[in-house]
């Protein structure tokens, strides 16, 4: 017999790894078919029906919901909180979590650049509100907002002889009181996120740069912000994502859940409330597949813009 072709035993090889890699991916494939994809899909066809959560058989209305979604001035006012979210918590919490890590990696006193005495500590400091869950979170911050003497910020003011302020019970303030509370939450991970990041700069550049007779602010803007782009990229989607789909603290923290008067109230508390209260599963529906469609454009918007060359080093 003649010996075989070499293309063939590659081609025979090639079958066998895919084969080998093919049975390691069946079973996680399959399991988020079903877990993911699988919900996705039945949730876009429930949007197209008049499903209430009880009825057996749902009637296939089409884009009726969408429809009705045009004219709900409640959702497009959710939207418009989720819209200013999706500016405002990104660009507070990583201004704020730069400033605090740049500190903590390059802030010390003296010559060189070094970080502030007892870093390592701060850092945890920053780090402890993700150890709380957001519900409690909320319960916390409902009594530092209480509008009397027990309240945190007005006792002083009461003490003074002031007007306590209204943080979740007047309109024009509410909405910023959970913005405040959000970048709070938000910030000690990105702090030590940075941190991270800038740790893993050599040394070399920043004494090269103060050679050549750079501060503190050029550090920053010339040599630490380059090369810790790619950080503050996914940063800045996953706070945009976390932006969309802001819930816990609205639902725990305000009257009315998103009161007053609809001030504070997002998509996904309008989901909720749609879904469970009013049992318009259906339509309720409709509102998470815009959402869908909100998060998945702003991820894909937000990667193309941010896009540039890598540094290496």
């Amino acid at each position: 017999m003649g010996a075989r072709s070499p293309f063939t035993m590659a081609g025979r090889a090639s079958f066998t790894r895919a084969r080998f890699i093919a049975g390691f991916l069946a079973v996680p494939v399959l399991l988020y078919l079903v877990y993911v994809i699988s919900p996705y899909a039945q949730a876009f066809y429930i949007a197209m029906t008049n499903w209430r959560g009880v009825n057996a058989s749902p009637r296939f209305v089409g884009l009726e919901n969408f429809q009705r979604l045009l004219g709900d001035e409640v959702f497009w006012t959710a939207v418009g909180h989720n819209g200013m979210l999706l500016v405002l918590l990104p660009v507070l919490t990583i201004a704020i979590a730069l400033f605090f890590a740049f500190l903590l990696n390059a802030g010390g006193a003296g010559r060189g650049v070094s970080g502030v005495f007892g870093s390592g500590f701060y850092r945890v400091v920053f780090f402890f509100p993700q150890v709380l869950a957001v519900a409690i979170v909320a319960v916390l911050f409902q009594q530092v907002f209480r509008p009397d003497k027990s309240g945190m910020l007005n006792a002083p003011l009461i003490a003074l002889g002031l007007e306590p302020i209204g943080f979740l019970s007047n309109p024009n303030v509410a909405f910023w009181s959970i913005l405040g509370v959000l970048v709070w939450q938000a910030v000690g991970f990105y702090v030590v996120l940075f941190s991270a990041g800038m740790a893993s700069i050599p040394r070399e550049m920043y004494e090269a740069a103060q050679i050549d007779g750079a501060g503190r602010g050029r550090l920053f803007r010339h040599v630490t912000l380059p090369l810790l782009w790619d950080t503050v990229q996914v940063g800045w989607i996953y706070l945009g994502i976390a932006a969309l789909d802001v819930f816990a603290i609205v639902w725990v923290m305000t009257a009315e859940h998103g009161g007053p008067d609809h001030s504070t109230t997002v998509m996904a508390a309008e989901i909720y409330r749609n879904a469970f209260q009013y049992f318009r599963f259906s339509y309720a529906s409709a509102m998470g597949v815009v959402l869908f469609f909100f998060t998945v454009a702003f991820a894909v918007l937000a990667l193309r813009l941010s896009r540039r060359e890598r540094v290496e080093f």
